[in-house]
């Protein structure tokens, strides 16, 4: 079963996917850089990964690379 996450917190897995660091995800979605750390908090827990590049393996996993 898929973890559900909102789609502020899709955008940003996405955004990590991509290779953007977190200075530039907060430009590209016109939010604060500490912004972007709670929303990557929330999916590593969401998705049970320790770090952003395995929550980046599992969104190319579940097809969640692309909007």
């Amino acid at each position: 079963m898929q973890p559900r996450l909102t789609p502020t917190q899709m955008q940003v897995l996405r955004c990590v996917h991509s290779g953007l660091l977190n200075k530039q995800i907060a430009y590209e979605l016109g939010m604060a850089e500490a912004t972007v750390k709670v929303h990557m908090t929330a999916v590593m827990r969401k998705l049970n990964v320790r770090n952003r590049t395995q929550a980046a393996i599992v969104a190319g996993q579940f097809g969640w690379s692309h909007g």
